[in-house]
């Protein structure tokens, strides 16, 4: 049997088509979005080695795709800006289905991108259940501003009527998210270790828990790095711009706000740096943004040891 070569696969996904491109060989094909194209991409692609699988996340599109493939192909999901950007440091204009596969196979060879290691079943529905708890709190908060402007009596009892659905269909996703949470004995460590934290109560360490499935097997900088939270330096000969942060996982950042606020209060570490950040001259945004990157890296090195929160020692 010849030796099998290993291959860079690009697949754009869109609602209805796989589009595939080969990159040693310039092969490309389409495949249905569906459980019948599935199985004619892996026909297609048995024929080689497959090193890597590169496609970006397309809202609700690419979740079938992974659910098939996870565990069985090595598959690497990438920003889709930064794709973009790379397509175009390449010099491709165009923007269609088939050129965006093949440029997301030429990224993944270029920049020698590792697969991710395939995510659990029970991750993969924890995210779908926070997905929609994200969604009805945006709806919660949506129903509680227009009914402070509402006057006529019809109206507010339909709003408050929503409003209740929304507040009891939250309460089920909490009890169905932590009900899973507590049958998986490594993830529910993980859970008391975080709720250990003062400041990180049980709805904001799910939330942390699902966001971030890595905690405990990253460094302090990789942490604060997937949150978006390492300072970027800008400097151009003498020039020196204020640091900023950008990027990373905007939902991580948002659960984590809530219990850096909570912190600054009761978290005797974290109310002594607040204390220390702003008599030195800080804004108070700078120092709650630099709280929010110190409570996610204790939180991954209390997860890295594997062990619950202590006071430091007088």
């Amino acid at each position: 049997m010849a030796k099998m070569t290993s291959d860079s696969i690009g697949v754009d996904i869109s609602k209805d088509h796989l589009d595939v491109h080969r990159l040693s060989s310039g092969a490309a094909a389409r495949f249905p979005n569906s459980s019948v194209g599935f199985r004619a991409l892996a026909a297609w692609l048995s024929r080689e080695g497959v090193e890597r699988v590169v496609y970006e996340p397309t809202g609700p599109y690419h979740a079938a795709f992974e659910r098939a493939f996870a565990g069985r192909l090595p598959l690497v999901k990438v920003n889709p800006l930064q794709a973009r950007r790379f397509a175009q440091a390449r010099g491709t204009r165009a923007k269609t289905d088939p050129v965006d596969a093949r440029a997301l196979a030429e990224m993944g060879a270029a920049l020698l991108l590792q697969p991710h290691e395939p995510v659990s079943d029970t991750l993969r529905v924890l995210r779908e259940l926070q997905i929609a708890r994200q969604a009805l709190v945006k709806d919660r908060t949506r129903l509680l501003n227009r009914l402070r402007s509402l006057e006529l009596p019809l109206l507010r009892r339909q709003s408050q009527a929503r409003l209740e659905q929304a507040e009891r269909q939250l309460a089920e996703i909490d009890r169905e998210i932590h009900a899973r949470i507590r049958e998986d004995r490594v993830l529910a460590r993980t859970l008391a270790i975080l709720c250990s934290i003062p400041g990180i109560g049980a709805v904001s360490a799910a939330a942390l828990l699902i966001e971030l499935p890595e905690i405990g097997t990253l460094t302090r900088k990789q942490v604060a790095s997937l949150a978006g939270l390492a300072p970027m330096t800008r400097q151009s000969g003498n020039w020196r711009g204020r640091a900023f942060i950008q990027g990373g996982r905007k939902h991580l950042r948002d659960a984590l706000y809530m219990p850096a606020l909570v912190a600054m209060r009761v978290n005797p570490d974290l109310k002594a740096k607040y204390t220390r950040l702003r008599a030195a001259g800080k804004p108070g945004k700078l120092a709650l943004t630099v709280l929010v990157r110190k409570l996610i890296e204790m939180a991954n090195t209390l997860v890295v040891a594997d062990r619950e929160w202590q006071p430091m020692p007088a």
